[in-house]
């Protein structure tokens, strides 16, 4: 299993920043995928998640609205799109997936949202 994050970067409030995780190593459209964050000096925490074929979807209360996860299947690849960002939203951003009771996690991007 492999998944690389991308589309990170700096972006000034109010701006807009959209993350990609391309998986490989299992068959992507069977499983959920989720996107974490980590913010310095915290613990690392849900942001948003999404059902194999893309049905269900659920994101965490601080980001409802902004943020919107999305999937497709045929590039094994799964999306966050970021808007209206605020500096707390600044951290490390990882896409994770559970496969045969096993998590794994990218590398991480990084989000940086400052003035």
């Amino acid at each position: 299993v492999q998944l690389v994050e991308s589309g990170g970067g700096l972006v000034q409030p109010g701006g807009s920043l959209r993350l990609s995780c391309a998986a490989s190593g299992f068959t992507f459209s069977s499983y959920a995928m989720s996107w974490y964050r980590q913010a310095p000096g915290k613990e690392r925490e849900l942001v948003a998640a999404i059902t194999s074929g893309g049905g269900r979807i659920n994101y965490t209360n601080s980001v409802k609205g902004r943020f919107t996860i999305s999937r497709e299947n045929a590039k094994n690849t799964v999306y966050l799109q970021m808007n209206s960002l605020k500096p707390e939203d600044t951290g490390v951003y990882y896409c994770s997936v559970r496969v045969l009771g096993r998590g794994y996690w990218g590398q991480g991007t990084q989000v940086t949202v400052s003035s």
